[in-house]
C-alpha cells in the first residue's frame, strides 16, 4: 500500500511540476523588430506600389495593422521610449545620441530588457543600439540584454561597419570585425540567438536594422529588381527588399524551432521616413512634428491572440509597449520612475477604445515645438522663444496650428482660428503634459541641434 501511495504522490508532484512548466512557458516570446527611417507607405501592408516586401506584407495580413502608431521624431528619442515607457519631456532623450558624445539613456531608467529579464526573460539585441556607449554602464550588455550584437550609433557603411574610419560593430561590448552586409549578419546573429535559446525561458530578442537608414547600400542582386526606379530611391527599394527577405528568414527560424505559436512579433519603423522615402499621404519626413515624421508604419502578429486581416485605427505611442509587454510577460511595473505609457493590448485584441487621452510629441530640440493629439484632433504649438531660432527647420512651422485628422491627414486645413476653443482645451491639456518636462541630456550646443 504504501508503494502505492509514494507512487500517487510521485505521479503527483510529475504532474504539478510540468503544469508549473507549462504555465511558465505560456509567457510570450518577444521578437521586436524595428526598421531605421522607414517611410510610412514603403511597405505594401500600408499601400506601398513601388516595393515588394512579401515577408512583411504576409505578417502584417496574418496580424493586426497599427494605423496611428506614434513614434519620436529621430532615432534616439524613439527607441528611449520604447525601452523606457516614457516620453523624452521625462528621459532628456530628445535629440539623436551622436559618437563621442557623453551621455546616454539615463542610468536611473529601468529598461523593457531589465523588466523582462527579471521575471526570467532571456534578452539579446541585435542591430542599431543608438542609447549611449561612452561607458559601459551605457551599453546593452548593462542594460538588461545578456546578448548585444551589431552597431551603437547610425549611418555605419553597410559592408565595413565603420564610420568615418572608425569601427562601429561589436559583441558584448567588445569590437569584431568581421565582413559581410549588416542586414544579413543582424540577421545570422537573430536566427542563430533563436535556434540556440533555451526552450525552457521565454526570449526577448529585440532587432533594431540599420536598414533601411543611409549611406544607401545594397548588393546589387536587390537594386536589379528595380529598373524603373533610379538613384537613392532605387538603392533604397533594394535595401527595404533585403530587410524584407531578412524578416522571412527570422520567421523561417522561429517556425522551426517550434516557436512559432508562442512568439508575439511586433514591427514598426523608428520614424517617418527623409527623402527619398514615402510618407504617402503624410505631410513632411523626419525629425518633424508633423504625421510624416511621427508617425509609423507598424503591425503586430501573434497567432491565436490577434486577430488576423485587422486594422486599429485607435492612437497609441511606442511609449506603450513597455507596460504592454510586461503585463502580458506577468511581470508587474516596479520602479520609482513613473510610467507613461499605458497597457494597448485590448485595444489591439478585444476592439478597445486607445487608453490615452492625449499623445504628445515634441521636436528633436525639446519641447520647443510640442503637438498633442487628442482624439482625431492634432494641436502643433510653437513656444514663445522659438522666434529666436530662424532656421528653417522652424521656418515651416505656423506658431499654432489645428488639424482634423480623421479629415485631413495630409494637415492642409489649419483650423486654429475657425475652433479657438478646442485650441484653448487642446493647449492646457498641452501645457499639463510639459509641466513637468526635463531638460536635454545634451551635453553642448552642437549635440542639441543634431
Amino acid at each position: 500500500m504504501w508503494m502505492i501511495k509514494l507512487l500517487l504522490l510521485s505521479s503527483l508532484f510529475y504532474c504539478n511540476y510540468t503544469l508549473a512548466q507549462t504555465a511558465k512557458l505560456k509567457q510570450p516570446n518577444i521578437v521586436f523588430i524595428l526598421v531605421d527611417d522607414l517611410g510610412y507607405s514603403d511597405c505594401g501592408f500600408n499601400g506601398g506600389k513601388e516595393i515588394y516586401t512579401p515577408q512583411i506584407d504576409q505578417l502584417a495580413k496574418s496580424g493586426a495593422i497599427l494605423a496611428n502608431n506614434y513614434v519620436q521624431p529621430v532615432c534616439s528619442p524613439t527607441r528611449a521610449c520604447l525601452l523606457t515607457g516614457r516620453y523624452p519631456t521625462h528621459t532628456g532623450v530628445y535629440n539623436i545620441i551622436t559618437p563621442g558624445a557623453t551621455w546616454g539613456l539615463p542610468l536611473n531608467e529601468t529598461t523593457l530588457a531589465d523588466a523582462l529579464k527579471a521575471i526570467g526573460y532571456q534578452t539579446a539585441i541585435t542591430g542599431k543600439w543608438h542609447l549611449g556607449e561612452f561607458e559601459k554602464a551605457f551599453q546593452p550588455n548593462a542594460r538588461g540584454f545578456d546578448l548585444q550584437y551589431g552597431h551603437f550609433f547610425g549611418s555605419i557603411d553597410y559592408y565595413t561597419h565603420s564610420r568615418n574610419n572608425q569601427l562601429d560593430w561589436y559583441r558584448n561590448g567588445i569590437p569584431l570585425n568581421e565582413k559581410g552586409y549588416s542586414t544579413e549578419l543582424i540577421t545570422q546573429e537573430a536566427c542563430k540567438i533563436i535556434e540556440t535559446t533555451d526552450p525552457t525561458k521565454p526570449l526577448f530578442l529585440y532587432i533594431p536594422f540599420n536598414g533601411i537608414h543611409a549611406p544607401f547600400q545594397v548588393p546589387e542582386a536587390y537594386t536589379k529588381l528595380y529598373p524603373q526606379l533610379k538613384g537613392n530611391r532605387q538603392k533604397l527599394a533594394g535595401m527595404l527588399s533585403a530587410v524584407d527577405e531578412a524578416i522571412g528568414k527570422i520567421v523561417n527560424t522561429l517556425d522551426k524551432a517550434g516557436l512559432r505559436e508562442n512568439t508575439l512579433i511586433i514591427f514598426s519603423s523608428d520614424n517617418g521616413a527623409p527623402p527619398p522615402g514615402d510618407n504617402t499621404p503624410l505631410r513632411d519626413f523626419k525629425a518633424t512634428v508633423y504625421e510624416g515624421g511621427i508617425k509609423a508604419a507598424a503591425f503586430v502578429n501573434w497567432p491565436g491572440h490577434v486577430n488576423s486581416g485587422t486594422t486599429i485605427t485607435e492612437p497609441m505611442h511606442i511609449i506603450d509597449w513597455y507596460p504592454t509587454l510586461i503585463n502580458l510577460a506577468g511581470g508587474k511595473i516596479n520602479q520609482s520612475t513613473p510610467i507613461d505609457g499605458k497597457d494597448v493590448w485590448p485595444m489591439i485584441t478585444q476592439n478597445k477604445k486607445s487608453p490615452h487621452d492625449a499623445i504628445l510629441s515634441v521636436s528633436t530640440k525639446g519641447p520647443i515645438i510640442s503637438a498633442i493629439r487628442m482624439d482625431h484632433w492634432k494641436l502643433i504649438l510653437l513656444a514663445a522663444d522659438s522666434s529666436q531660432l530662424k532656421t528653417k527647420a522652424f521656418n515651416k512651422y505656423e506658431s499654432v496650428a489645428l488639424f482634423n485628422l480623421l479629415d485631413d491627414p495630409s494637415e492642409t486645413k489649419n483650423l486654429a482660428l475657425k475652433y479657438p476653443e478646442r485650441v484653448t482645451l487642446m493647449q492646457k491639456r498641452l501645457n499639463e503634459m510639459l509641466k513637468d518636462a526635463v531638460p536635454s541630456r545634451a551635453k553642448d550646443a552642437a549635440e542639441e541641434l543634431q
